[in-house]
């Protein structure tokens, strides 16, 4: 559990309440008496764990209205949708072993858009990365890797829906990212003229339009994906969610991937090596492997170009890696 301990739930505060009668008894014998222990995960959202220590049971607390974000309407829909995405995948059939979506134990509009979801434990990928990252021993990584492949497709290859992917949806996302890189003074003007014509050469190739749409988790970081025992998988924050193009997905693996292994070792080669085992593995879960592994690999470079755009816009980026963000996004965008 990756978490700051902040103390313990009031039992005046209503939330109090809210667990110890609608949600305790989904997940564990409730009990009059229940005090909550509140750790502050980290997370773009307010995102809270509260641990039952008469229990031990743990759900996981995601407030989409907070002092950081103030619009309750915006903040409804998104509660609304992550919900009904997250039930979505799970009658879709990812549950139990080996691929587990948290299930949603409750939301409740009049405590700041509260949303409340089982708490499963786990390796992290982002540890995983890390940790392969600070030892040199890759095993450990490669074999997470390869069950984030398992997952990923059976989540895309359940939802397939028969209709070609429209592309222009990830140029529009694209143009988004660049708007944002520019008035942040990340990028000038020359740059981005230049991002929007390799924006349009990579619209120009008809393998960008050749397969179908699927169900993309939509917010695939290393933040999202726990593990278990073998092969087993828990994502969440499925608020995203959205048909798609499934490299999408695996795309942007495959560029937070490179972002880490680079801003580590200021290597861009250094993740090859996984990112390939990553999309083969994704391949093999096709009729003709070779064939799936070509086609992902040909769209591959767009999508981990957007994800290095995407990651440069945070604040928290220091100006050198930002600056070799953009570089190597611009290297992967001119492989169209």
């Amino acid at each position: 559990m990756n978490g700051t301990y902040i103390g313990r739930l009031s039992e005046r505060d209503p939330l109090h309440g809210y667990l110890q009668r609608d949600i305790q008894p989904q997940i564990s014998a409730a009990s009059g008496d229940s005090t909550y222990r509140v750790f502050k995960l980290n997370a773009s959202n307010d995102v809270y764990l509260y641990e039952d220590r008469n229990t031990g049971s743990k759900v996981i607390g995601k407030f989409f209205l907070s002092a950081r974000k103030k619009d309750a309407v915006k903040a409804a829909t998104r509660l609304t949708r992550e919900f009904d995405n997250l039930s979505m995948m799970r009658d879709y059939g990812q549950t139990g072993y080996p691929h587990h979506v948290v299930k949603p134990l409750g939301r409740n509009y009049s405590m700041n858009a509260l949303l409340v979801t089982e708490y499963c434990d786990g390796e992290l990928l982002s540890e995983a990365i890390l940790e392969a990252i600070r030892t040199g021993e890759h095993g450990n990584l490669y074999h997470k890797l390869t069950a984030l492949a398992y997952f990923l497709a059976s989540f895309h290859n359940r939802t397939a829906n028969g209709m070609g992917v429209e592309f222009n949806e990830d140029c529009d996302y694209m143009d988004r990212l660049v708007i944002k890189l520019f008035q942040n003074h990340t990028i000038g003007r020359g740059e981005a003229r230049e991002l929007y014509w390799l924006r349009d050469q990579w619209r120009n190739q008809s393998r960008m339009w050749e397969d179908q749409k699927v169900l993309v988790h939509g917010d695939a970081t290393p933040e999202n994906f726990r593990f278990g025992v073998g092969l087993k998988v828990m994502a969440f924050d499925l608020e995203r969610t959205r048909y798609a193009d499934r490299v999408f997905d695996t795309g942007r693996i495959a560029g937070e991937l490179k972002h880490f292994f680079m801003r580590a070792t200021g290597n861009q080669y250094a993740a090859e090596p996984f990112i390939g085992h990553f999309l083969w593995e994704y391949a093999c879960h096709f009729p003709n492997r070779d064939s799936a592994f070509q086609s992902i690999t040909g769209r591959t470079p767009f999508y981990m170009g957007i994800t290095l755009l995407r990651i440069a816009r945070n604040s928290w980026v220091d100006p050198e890696h930002r600056h070799r963000l953009i570089s190597e996004a611009k290297e992967c965008l001119r492989r169209y």
